[in-house]
Parts: structure tokens; sequence; C-alpha cells
């Protein structure tokens, strides 16, 4: 069987279009492999605001830690949000590696100050000069030919959001001569969302950001696909979805002690599915041919 990283390879060789829903624990990369997407993504959003912090605060390790549990969960590629590299170049350089030995087979890097700043999360841009940017690229990709030369370095520029389609594309473009495989930016309008593929030299993945406050659109997958487009991270849609069916589940739970919003056949069915999901069979079968098929139960 090839390695995750040749698989991501052979899928962007091939040309297939990647969504990839954004997950934060292995149940969740779980379904997403079940759902039939070719891979899935680790993202900083949803991995922050599951540790009940934010992106912004979270560790290497701990970035590492969860994707490395969803990337190992799934026979997919997983990728992953690397942030601004965890430091300068050399930093940003051990990061490639820890990722890589994390079985993750590909991030992205992106152009923040760091450390990254909460207020990231309200649009404000605290982009970092372009050659700074473009060294850790360098250097980036320069560990990953020394230690998996399939391993995939993504672009992120956020200038985009501030100072236009034209600085965003120039970043991305300058990425590009330094080694990157694929860029990412953040169009405001669909007439950027429609000229960014145009104008990048690399294949580019759209942050498909449901419930953001800026306005920026939310294309569906085959008007991306139209448009040029090579991948999408859905970045909140699991996050999301799961949170407000928990909110409103506890809600009347508190309010009434008893719960309507499943039948007892649909909660029957969910469990068997999870069950399922985990492989729970194929522990019972192992017991079952070791401790529980023994004569005595397994009792000492």
């Amino acid at each position: 069987m090839p390695s995750k990283t040749a698989a991501l390879r052979a899928l962007l060789r091939a040309g297939t279009f990647l969504h990839m829903p954004s997950v934060y624990d292995p149940l969740g990369a779980r379904l997403v492999a079940q759902a039939g997407f070719e891979a899935g993504y680790c993202g900083g959003y949803v991995s922050g605001a599951s540790r009940c912090v934010t992106e912004p605060l979270l560790t290497m390790t701990e970035q590492i830690a969860i994707a490395a549990e969803a990337a190992a969960a799934v026979p997919i590629p997983f990728l992953a949000d690397a942030g601004a590299g965890f430091g300068d170049p050399l930093h940003t350089m051990r990061t490639v590696r820890e990722f890589i030995r994390a079985g993750v087979a590909g991030i992205h890097i992106e152009d923040q100050l760091f450390p990254k700043r909460a207020h990231y999360h309200k649009y404000q841009v605290h982009a970092a000069p372009i050659e700074e940017f473009a060294l850790k690229i360098r250097y980036a990709c320069r560990e990953r030919d020394r230690t998996d030369p399939d391993f995939v370095i993504i672009a992120r520029t956020d200038t985009c959001r501030e100072f236009g389609l034209e600085e965003a594309a120039r970043r991305i473009n300058r990425a590009a001569e330094e080694g990157a495989d694929m860029g990412l930016l953040f169009p405001r309008t669909l007439e950027e969302t429609e000229r960014a593929p145009r104008e990048c030299r690399l294949p580019l993945v759209y942050v498909m950001s449901r419930g953001n406050r800026d306005g920026r659109p939310i294309p569906a997958v085959p008007e991306l696909k139209a448009m040029g487009w090579a991948a999408c991270i859905d970045a909140q849609v699991m996050l999301l979805t799961a949170f407000e069916a928990n909110r409103r589940a506890l809600a009347e739970l508190r309010a009434t002690g008893a719960f309507t919003g499943m039948g007892e056949e649909d909660c029957r069915r969910a469990r068997k599915a999870i069950e399922d999901l985990i492989g729970l069979d194929e522990y019972y079968a192992i017991e079952q041919e070791t401790v529980e098929g023994r004569p005595d139960g397994g009792a000492h």
C-alpha cells in the first residue's frame, strides 16, 4: 500500500478535486472517510475551539497531536493547519519534520506574524514581510525534500483580506518560486474568487468558512471546480453542526428532563453506527478467540 503522502500526490496528479471537511477528533475523521471523501483536514479553528482556547494559543505539539490522532484513524490522507510554522525558518523545518513523523500528508504555512494573535479571528491581518514568508516556505520545502518528497506544502496568505487579490497573488507566486505545492488565499468577493486561479501559479485551496462575518463567498463545490480551484477545506461544518445539535439536546434535557430529538429506534441505529465505525465487532471477535473463549471465561 502506498504511503498517505504518495496517495495524496497521486490524487493531485490525477486532478482530483479535494473537498476536505475539517475535523478535530478521530471519530470525525472516520466519518469523513466513511462518507467517501478522498482526503480530510485538521484545521486550526476547530482544533483550538475544541480545546476551549483559540488557534493562536495552540502549541506545535498540541496541533500535531490532534492531527496525528485523526490521521491514524483513517486510510485516507489527512492534511493539517501548521499556522505560521510555529516560528522562524528553523522552527518551520522542525514543524514539517514532526508533522511528517505524525503521519500527516501535508500542511499549510501562512504569512501571519508569530506568535499569532487572537485578533486574527476578527480578520485583522498581521502580515509578515513577503521575504520572511518566502524564507519559511523555502526552508519548509527543503525539509520536505529531505524527509519525504511526497509531503505537500501549501503556502497560505491572509493578505487578500486587507490588501486585495494582487498582493495575495504576488505572495502565492513568490511561494511557488520557493517550491510550494499549492496555494491558499481568502478572496473577498465572488469576482476575486473567479480571478484567483488565473492570477496564481499554484493550484489553489479554497477555505469554505461557514458563518464568517466578513462577507466572504460560500460557493458550492461544483462552482469552485468550474472556476479552476483545486481543493476546498470545509473549515467549520462539522464543529458547527455538532455544537448546535448538542446545544439543542442539552437545553431540552435541562428544561424538561427528557430528550425527544431522536426516538429510541434512532438512538439504537446511531449507537450501532458508532460501534461499527470504531470496529467493536472486531474487538469482540479477538476477545472471543482469546480471553472470552476460555472455559473459565478468562477468570484467574
